[in-house]
């Protein structure tokens, strides 16, 4: 098994080594709950490899549990764009893998950071009340909507995407620092293949199937 962690890990990685390494001579109990903090850290911000699917559907963008599952307008509220969407929203606690993955194939719209509150993000208006980034993928001439929300305990959400990018499913948007939610926007004629309360993997469970595949065998690693 490979061990890996994103890079935005590495600085709190460090420093958290650094400190206990000092640390521990003088203060042995105090050094010990540090070595207990580096190691959570370095789980916090691990960045596994995934087997995404090959096949032309929808995964899930996020690791966690799914919250929400209803029709609402697109989130940027957007006048030009009157369409309904099936919103799917994941909850991130502070256990599961926070690297955000692309859940389809696709080309970078558009980027809206949003600035807001810090709620608990397994309440359903954190979509609109806290901070968020919008992220709008033209796929197969569909718009699709990656909201990437602050929780309660997150304070900083990362995006290394650029607009007009083309991007790979399963490929890698970013990482939500301790705690957040992902909530993802389809179009209305993709049917929702997961249910409120399932536990899911960004990357690799699928949300959508669009063609009706019924056999899902092919995947690559990343």
């Amino acid at each position: 098994m490979q061990l890996r962690i994103h890079n935005e890990g590495w600085v709190y990685f460090v420093i958290s080594c650094l400190i206990t390494i000092i640390v521990i001579p003088f203060y042995t109990i105090l050094g010990i709950f540090l070595s207990i903090l580096s190691v959570y850290i370095f789980y916090f911000f691990r960045d596994p490899i995934r087997a995404v699917p090959t096949e032309e559907v929808v995964v899930s963008p996020a690791d966690g549990v799914v919250t929400y599952i209803g029709r609402k307008k697109n989130p940027l509220e957007d006048n030009k764009d009157q369409n309904t969407y099936n919103k799917v929203s994941i909850f991130l606690s502070v256990f599961d893998v926070h690297v955000n993955r692309m859940p389809i194939k696709g080309s970078i719209n558009s980027k809206h950071y949003i600035p807001g509150k810090f709620i608990n993000a397994t309440l359903d208006k954190s979509s609109d009340d806290n901070e968020r980034n919008i992220i709008t993928v033209k796929s197969n001439k569909d718009n699709f909507y990656i909201v990437q929300i602050a929780g309660l305990i997150a304070r900083r959400i990362v995006c290394n995407l650029k607009i007009n990018q083309e991007v790979e499913k399963g490929s890698r948007i970013g990482i939500i620092k301790f705690g957040s939610r992902v909530d993802l926007y389809l179009p209305e004629n993709y049917d929702i293949l997961v249910a409120k309360g399932q536990k899911v993997v960004g990357g690799e469970t699928i949300i959508s199937n669009p063609k009706n595949i019924l056999k899902i065998n092919n995947a690559k690693l990343i």
